[in-house]
């Protein structure tokens, strides 16, 4: 059963330092064509797929609203014609702060969209800068502001930390900025630096001051700290909401539920096998045009990499892997399964087994990669 759909827009004004994501340069790039391609693609793989009602819509990129009034307008009448939506849907679209006009804002409101999520990293404006980011903590409040005032009620922000230069003191003033949004949902993760990105070519020569595992983990621990004292609960390693607020959409993914990818290197999960799209958009556009599925490689999974997938996503929620979820799904028993490496772990204090559920402690949270780890290839 298939309730999600990811749709990627591959195309930013400008590109960040630390992004690896499949983006290009927006300037020149063939946008009419690409939003055609990428209607086709929606119908072609719904006449391949039975699909239910779906219950989370997610528009990512790149920058989705880097389209201009007419083109946005367009994609969402594409999305809406095409995707079989439910009456709950939760129809999220990123942004940048100071991309989005009122004008923009009122054609997502229009579309159905309900949920926006703004990346924001930090509200230090230097910091922005060095980071390549083009908005200022002004454009922040002025675009929460409008969206408010359209009616968006579903506002979440991105925030980043160990970021070079970037202390524990500027941590904690960019999330006592944050808090005074009045938004429903935070997201906030540690840099990691990936190859290919302007930030990896400036440590491999040295010229990139991170502030270090140390003062990482300090930030971590008062992320908790701060997101618990003014009522956000965390439900995944870098995810904390209000009551009722959590991501569906993301939560899909960390359930090992199907999805949908829509767009160039958008990847989908569906009837057990792993699919990617081919990412340049010229040879995603020519594969829509030739008639073909714009597929770059497909895995298909077996029964031991879904278990091994179910534990290491599921212990990134805060509640963990449900057991009896875990022997309804797959006939077997994960604490049978994985039987040394939970009693290596417990034993280590990085996870606890209560009741119907294996989860990460806090101090686990800390070492969230290394758990996740423990469970992979041993099937």
């Amino acid at each position: 059963m298939i309730k999600a759909a990811y749709l990627h827009i591959p195309f930013c004004e400008h590109i960040c330092h630390y992004c690896d994501f499949n983006k290009v340069f927006l300037k020149g790039q063939p946008v009419n064509d690409y939003l055609q391609a990428l209607d086709q693609e929606m119908k072609m793989t719904l006449s391949e797929y039975q699909t239910d009602q779906l219950e989370t819509i997610f528009v990512g990129g790149g920058t989705p609203t880097s389209l201009n009034e007419q083109q946005l307008e367009q994609f969402c009448e594409s999305i809406n014609r095409n995707l079989p939506k439910s009456a709950n849907l939760e129809f999220t679209f990123e942004a940048n702060p100071g991309d989005l006009s009122t004008d923009k804002l009122q054609i997502l409101k229009d579309a159905g969209v309900n949920r926006i999520s703004l990346g924001v990293q930090t509200f230090n404006d230097d910091l922005l800068k060095k980071i390549g980011r083009v908005h200022r903590a002004k454009d922040v409040y002025q675009t929460i502001e409008r969206a408010k005032a359209i009616g968006f009620e579903n506002i979440s922000i991105d925030l980043i930390f160990s970021l070079p230069t970037q202390t524990v003191t500027d941590f904690q003033e960019s999330l006592a900025e944050a808090f005074t949004l009045d938004i429903t949902h935070y997201s906030a993760y540690s840099l990691i630096i990936e190859p290919k990105t302007v930030f990896y070519n400036l440590l491999k020569k040295g010229k990139l001051p991170t502030p270090g595992e140390d003062i990482e983990a300090q930030m971590y621990d008062m992320l908790m700290e701060e997101m618990e004292k003014h009522g956000f609960g965390q439900y995944e390693i870098s995810n904390f909401s209000k009551p009722g607020f959590e991501s569906r959409h993301n939560l899909t993914y960390w359930n090992n539920e199907s999805y949908y990818g829509f767009g160039a290197g958008a990847h989908s999960y569906v009837n057990g096998s792993r699919r990617s799209n081919s990412g340049p958009v010229k040879k995603y556009i020519d594969q829509i045009n030739s008639g073909a599925l714009p597929v770059f490689e497909t895995h298909i999974t077996t029964k031991a990499e879904q278990m091994e997938e179910e534990m290491f996503l599921g212990l990134r929620k805060t509640e963990g892997v449900s057991i009896s979820h875990f022997i309804k799904k797959f006939a077997q028993d994960p604490q049978e399964l994985f039987k040394n490496e939970i009693t290596d772990l417990v034993s280590k204090q990085w996870i606890e087994v209560k009741k119907d559920n294996i989860y990460l402690t806090k101090q686990g949270r800390f070492l969230g990669n290394e758990v996740f780890q423990s469970f992979l290839g041993i099937v």
